[in-house]
């Protein structure tokens, strides 16, 4: 078989019409160029010499003077010019504008013409040259929008993308931790490949489905599962790519978008962003124009308009529900709103069991525990997580990844790269010991609070240490009890620098510690009705922005009194969280000293680590590095940016000095 490209259909008698419109355009000037020469016999030239004798010998009947130096002419009698008989000549005068010259044919009464110099074939072309220019560009931009597709100016056509059979393909088996979505997502799958067997009770094909979840959670992922679970052509594009600077593009694109679904129908249209196309009619504020109200006009018409597009189901994906206007929502366009949520135990470990296929994993490697150890964390996030600890495994030269590669990329995903160039004093070193320790200590032995995961004293982003906990399950709501909890914990470290170093050396450390818990008391009143003062009131904050039809508005919604008892209620809660910190380090100030000793030998303290000090044992010595690889050059790779972590307190800041 012959792997030479075919010639397209058509390919040739277009190269030929291309060739023929050149050819046209320089024959033109040249046909111009003879009409307006003159000349219907060639006039050979001869040196003036034989012109001044013949002159004088009165044989010259004509001449024609051009330019006032150029001369055509013609002989009363043929003249033998190097061996050949000429009646016709052509010379040129030694001085331009010569009256002898003139006298003399007068002289000789000699028909005399005169005649303006005429211009070259060279000067022709240039003086034609832009017009020709002018003239193709204009047939090629005719040309190209006459031809549609994808071509240069073609600003009408969607930009679609229709996956084909070359293209590799997701399945369902790829996708883990979205089950709800899965199974909505199947039955549109299921209804484009029998469609008979939901229509025969009435049934009709959905016009679409609008998948909504926080970013990274896998909406993408779903729809292109989809394309490669239908068997359908599928149609792909971002919200994005319908606005353009040109008023009505847009609404074009939607249009030939649906023609080409509806000619290929059944089909899948995807469109990825959505809101960036179908935000709320009539917000002037935040970028709304005519040309993106248009396009969400066409698309609304489209989807459930006059007429119907039997056989296209359109599916979207977004993070931001809340801004889609209330017409591309209502059932006949989207009947359905699948929610991609973060997932839960058991969806991260599917996902987790996704990513590390075809990764060489040590035997100490525990799915169950690092899917525990991960709550919160999307789909993008663990996927990272598991190229970080690829990643960390072939910097330290391993030769299989290990449970600590693991550990190390989720402390180096959730809180950041260490900071190892950083360089403290002992005094400055040993104060985030104790500040960190007494966070730990409330973790500890206030009832409420999550385990606690780690401490340590190594800097990690802007903090110069972290003490954070981790929840033994996935939560979907939070107890009073867990809150005062928190709030006692986020004081643990202010509470410890007082009692050991005296309230002149407090530093500004607690600084994120005091904003945390000031943003999660001012909930606790406002939000959340758990003030017995206040009471179970949504009061929310003394001034609201509100945006009411064009304008932008700041509208009080309490009084006065009110407010004011909301900030005496806020400080109550902070002063008892704080009161109860000093209770908790003063009574366990043995357990405090111990964690801190310990953070300042080992830097870094793990659950089990803690346990033993809590106990009063000594900790056992470090576990022995895993295997490695033969010694290869090892290549520094960028510091990871901090994607979600969970609650955490966080040690002291620099200081803005």
């Amino acid at each position: 078989m012959s792997n030479a490209p075919q010639q397209k259909p058509g390919g040739f008698g277009r190269a030929s019409r291309t060739l023929s419109l050149w050819v046209l355009a320089f024959l033109v000037p040249f046909v111009f160029f003879q009409m307006t020469s003159g000349r219907n016999e060639q006039s050979p030239p001869i040196d003036y010499t034989i012109y001044d004798q013949q002159l004088s010998a009165d044989n010259v009947s004509r001449v024609t003077v051009i330019g006032g130096r150029e001369v055509n002419g013609e002989f009363k009698n043929r003249v033998l010019v190097d061996g050949r008989e000429v009646k016709r000549f052509s010379t040129t005068f030694p001085v331009a504008n010569s009256e002898n010259e003139i006298e003399r044919l007068r002289a000789k009464q000699v028909s005399i013409k005169a005649e303006d110099p005429r211009l070259s074939m060279g000067a022709i072309l240039l003086q034609m040259l832009p017009w020709i220019i002018i003239i193709g560009i204009w047939v090629f931009l005719l040309r190209q929008m006459q031809a549609g597709g994808n071509k240069a100016f073609s600003f009408g056509k969607s930009k679609a993308k229709l996956l084909s059979g070359d293209t590799p393909k997701v399945t369902f088996a790829d996708v883990a931790g979205a089950d709800e979505a899965k199974v909505e997502l199947r039955e549109i799958i299921e209804f484009l490949k029998d469609p008979a067997r939901f229509t025969k009770l009435g049934g009709r094909l959905p016009k679409g489905a609008l998948l909504v979840g926080p970013p990274g959670t896998g909406k993408t992922l779903l729809a292109r599962a989809v394309a490669g679970e239908a068997g359908r052509p599928f149609f792909s594009m971002s919200g994005s790519d319908f606005v353009e600077m040109f008023v009505g593009v847009g609404a074009s694109r939607v249009r030939d978008l649906f023609e080409q679904g509806k000619a290929n129908a059944p089909c899948i249209i995807f469109i990825d962003e959505i809101d960036a196309v179908g935000r709320h009619r009539g917000a002037g504020l935040g970028g709304g124009h005519d040309e993106r109200e248009q396009t969400l006009n066409q698309l609304l018409v489209e989807m459930d308009g006059f007429e119907s597009n039997d056989g296209v189901i359109l599916i979207a994906a977004t993070n931001r529900p809340d801004v889609l206007d209330p017409a591309l929502l209502r059932p006949g366009r989207f009947d359905r709103q699948i929610v991609v949520d973060a997932p839960d135990l058991r969806g991260r470990e599917g996902i987790l069991k996704v990513h590390i296929r075809n990764k060489p994993l040590a035997e100490d490697v525990d799915i169950h525990k690092l899917a525990r150890g991960t709550p919160g964390m999307a789909g993008a996030d663990l996927a990272n997580l598991v190229n970080e600890a690829a990643l960390l495994a072939a910097r330290n030269n391993h030769d299989k990844i290990y449970m600590v590669d693991f550990e190390n990329a989720k402390d180096r995903v959730m809180l950041g790269a260490e900071r190892k160039s950083l360089v403290m004093r002992e005094e400055e070193r040993r104060l985030t010991a104790f500040h960190e320790a007494g966070h730990a200590v409330c973790a500890i032995r206030v009832k409420g609070n999550d385990p606690l995961h780690k401490v340590t004293i190594v800097p990690r982003g802007r903090a110069l240490g972290l003490a954070f906990t981790l929840p033994e399950d996935d939560r979907v709501s939070v107890t009073r009890e867990q809150i005062e909890a928190r709030l006692a914990m986020a004081y643990g470290g202010r509470v410890a620098e007082e009692l050991i170093f005296g309230r002149m050396h407090v530093t500004t450390g607690a600084s994120s510690d005091i904003q945390q818990a000031t943003g999660i008391a001012r909930r606790y009143v406002s939000q959340w009705g758990l003030s017995d003062a206040i009471g179970p009131i949504l009061v929310g904050d003394n001034e609201q922005e509100v945006f009411l039809g064009r304008e932008l508005t700041s509208r009080r919604t309490v009084s006065e009194r009110t407010a004011q008892q909301v900030d005496d209620e806020v400080a109550r809660v902070i002063n008892e969280a704080y009161n109860r910190a000093m209770d908790t380090i003063t009574t366990h100030r043995d357990l405090l000293e111990r964690i801190a000793n310990a953070l300042l030998e080992r830097e870094t303290l793990t659950r089990e680590d803690i346990a033993y000090l809590e106990k009063g044992e000594a900790l056992p010595p470090r576990p022995e590095p895993p295997a490695t690889m033969p010694p290869a050059e090892k290549v520094p790779l960028p510091a990871a940016e901090p994607r979600r972590a969970p609650p955490l307190m966080g040690g002291p800041e620099p200081s803005p000095a």
